[in-house]
């Protein structure tokens, strides 16, 4: 079994947690997960962390997420998308072009959200998809997220086309939602696509009959150390390494340059990717989450042989 990120391109009707598990028994995989759900209405990059790629995780789902989505402009749905009942309907003003590029510039940068109350977010332990299918409303509290660019691809009568970049946890129906309310009408999302998560480019995206036909064999697997690029990079020494691998804070000249708290790459000699570490001061690092194979050829079990 591969240690690494499959990005898998997820298809139409199928949930994230389906998807995930269809790959995971594939590829006969004891640990498999996966990063940033998508709605089975969505398409497109589903991030699968398979075997010790699950240990990154967290750091994955802190990428900027690029979304292609259009909005049916006039009607609003109980779910935000083509696959609620219709709950209000409202005229839709004249559009122009410009005007629309104005609104939308309006979303760029820091801003609030109010979660819908079809989600995963749990409250009390319970997703709020499950409160809303028995007819139940809860109050939730509006979270900040980051838009970083909005634009219109194309624009149709009482249609929408458009990509966002974004920061994590931004859900897109709400934000169309918005967007339509900005003009002076209702929307719904009626297409969404993620067309790729940072640092990943669309380019290894695989398909499902692909991961059955081929079993994992020749996919363009993201191997670990790829999967965490954009972190930066501490190499350690044989016996920094050995002593790393032992849960134990160890020197690092580069570390004086890095934040305090910051998570960092590590390579054991060789360059050879052993996990992920903490500045636990100025010139020391510490483990955060390590590659159990890598990290214990550093620290081999005593041998029980007489």
């Amino acid at each position: 079994m591969t240690d690494g990120i499959l990005l898998l391109d997820k298809p139409l009707g199928l949930s994230s947690t389906a998807a995930g598990l269809r790959v995971r028994r594939l590829l006969g995989a004891s640990k498999a997960g996966h990063v940033g759900s998508l709605d089975p209405l969505a398409t497109g990059m589903l991030p699968i962390c398979i075997g010790e790629g699950t240990k990154l995780a967290s750091e994955i789902l802190e990428g900027d997420k690029v979304y292609r989505f259009q909005i049916s402009l006039g009607k609003r749905t109980t779910t935000g998308d083509r696959e609620g009942e219709v709950i209000e309907e409202r005229p839709v003003p004249a559009l122009e072009r410009h005007a629309i590029e104005l609104v939308l510039a309006r979303f760029v940068g820091e801003t609030s959200q109010i979660p819908p109350m079809y989600s995963a977010i749990k409250q009390g332990g319970v997703p709020l998809y499950r409160l809303a299918r028995a007819g139940e409303v809860v109050d939730r509290p509006a979270r900040k997220v980051r838009i970083e660019s909005l634009e219109l691809i194309g624009l149709e009568p009482n249609r929408l086309d458009c990509r966002v970049v974004c920061g994590k946890g931004t859900y897109v129906r709400v934000l169309a939602e918005d967007i339509a309310v900005a003009l002076g009408t209702v929307g719904h999302v009626t297409d969404l696509r993620r067309e790729s998560v940072q640092p990943f480019a669309p380019d290894r995206l695989v398909t499902l009959e692909r991961v059955e036909s081929t079993r994992g064999i020749g996919l363009p697997w993201v191997t670990l150390d790829e999967a965490v690029g954009h972190l930066r990079l501490v190499a350690l020494t044989p016996d920094a390494a050995r002593r790393m691998s032992q849960g134990q804070v160890v020197d690092a000249p580069e570390a004086l340059r890095f934040a305090l708290g910051e998570t960092v790459r590590l390579h054991g000699p060789g360059s050879v990717f052993m996990g992920l570490g903490r500045i636990a001061a100025p010139g020391r690092v510490g483990p955060k989450r390590l590659v159990a194979e890598k990290a214990s050829e550093y620290n081999p079990r005593p041998s029980t042989r007489p």
